[in-house]
């Protein structure tokens, strides 16, 4: 099915899975869709693997905990962010690198200082490769980190390649 894209989420400069100047990092961009998921799009490449030719398996966990966590910042924005409790992932097919691929991640359970939420790394045919499953503690970003917005150039880039619908 195809999906309204309804917004996109921040990137930062350094995080792994975010970061626009994280050399190593994924750089993956965060997009919120009318269906309340949330997917990730990045490309890994050689400096992400295990296997040659694979994504590492720790990476891919990685990826799905971030997608599923930062679900929540569709329904709290800014004030409410996860911080992972528990995640389980389990991998169902071999992951490729360079080539672009999404994690769709969702909330399915919102009860007070808990959520809980699931997710999926799809190949590019659609294929599901890789599930995770993750509990979450709902904080404030200044019980987690002295988090600097401005010095963490925490901010959502446009670009004219960000989509208008995603299929899934």
């Amino acid at each position: 099915m195809k999906f309204r894209v309804i917004g996109k989420q921040e990137n930062s400069k350094m995080c792994f899975l975010c970061g626009l100047k994280n050399s190593f990092g994924l750089k993956g961009e965060f997009f919120e869709l009318e269906n309340n998921d949330l997917v990730c799009i990045f490309t890994p490449s050689n400096e992400h693997q295990s296997y040659p030719g694979r994504l590492h398996g720790g990476i891919t966990t990685a990826v799905l905990d971030e997608t599923i966590g930062r679900a929540i910042m569709m329904k709290y924005r800014h004030d409410i962010w996860g911080v992972t409790v528990e995640f389980t992932t389990r991998f169902k097919k071999p992951i490729p690198l360079n080539e672009e691929l999404r994690v769709i991640g969702r909330i399915t359970s919102d009860n007070g200082r808990m959520f809980e939420g699931t997710g999926e790394l799809l190949l590019p045919n659609g294929d599901v490769a890789a599930t995770g499953f993750g509990k979450y503690l709902r904080m404030p970003i200044e019980k987690i980190s002295d988090f600097d917005q401005a010095a963490q150039e925490w901010k959502v880039i446009k670009r004219e390649k960000d989509p208008e619908f995603i299929d899934y």
